[in-house]
């Protein structure tokens, strides 16, 4: 039994090091980083500051909401990009992101989407979903152990995943500081960028070196 995937990517590793570098910044400014960088959707319609739902990927609120993130994007990112190359990890990577925070905006417009127009939302768990979606799409029997007791494929956790996230957004409440919103919005962007039959798919390994002819060169990627 091993614990991850091993070693960071270069992705991967760009990622974990820009939030901590953003997250060393608001220690000394927690307010103007949250008001200018967090999304916030009265902001980004009435303010114009359109670049918070990418922006907002790179706050986190405490010690735990960041751990836990980048705990997750080198656990599931790393043998994403592995697979598909830095260029389409990152463009996934960003979209997964994206989409989460516009599904939040989107909602906020609802009327039932309560005080969330005015509250800012921050972290990276909607890519961090959306890179769960993908990990149990390219990795159906990988073994993950839920709650950290109970082992399960990856194709099941993400179901079960996918299945919390839904029902916690409809009976979501103002006064919650999780948004399962992004949560689930994560993973409906995740599924559309790989499933969309306009765009060339990442779901295949790009194409390497020629496969050597002597069998005792060849690995075992797991």
């Amino acid at each position: 039994m091993s614990f991850g995937p091993g070693p960071m990517t270069p992705a991967v590793q760009a990622i974990v090091i820009a939030n901590i570098v953003v997250f060393v910044v608001m220690m000394v400014a927690r307010t103007l980083v949250i008001d200018l960088f967090g999304l916030t959707p009265e902001a980004v319609l009435t303010q114009g500051r359109v670049w918070q739902p990418v922006t907002y990927l790179f706050l986190h609120t405490d010690v735990f909401h960041i751990l836990f993130n980048m705990l997750s994007v080198w656990m599931f990112g790393v043998d994403l990009e592995r697979r598909w190359g830095t260029q389409s990890f990152v463009k996934y990577y960003a979209v997964t992101g994206v989409g989460a925070g516009l599904c939040s905006l989107l909602i906020s417009l609802l009327p039932f989407g309560g005080a969330s127009y005015n509250i800012p939302t921050i972290g990276a768990s909607g890519a961090v979903y959306g890179l769960l979606m993908a990990w149990g799409i390219i990795f159906p029997q990988r073994t993950i152990l839920f709650l950290g007791i109970f082992p399960l494929t990856a194709r099941v956790f993400v179901l079960i995943m996918g299945a919390i996230a839904f029902t916690q957004t409809l009976g979501q409440s103002g006064g919650s500081t999780v948004s399962h919103v992004a949560h689930l919005g994560g993973m409906i962007a995740g599924y559309w960028y790989l499933k969309t039959p306009v765009r060339r798919s990442p779901l295949r390994q790009p194409p390497g070196p020629p496969k050597p002819s002597n069998p005792a060169q060849l690995r075992r990627v797991h």
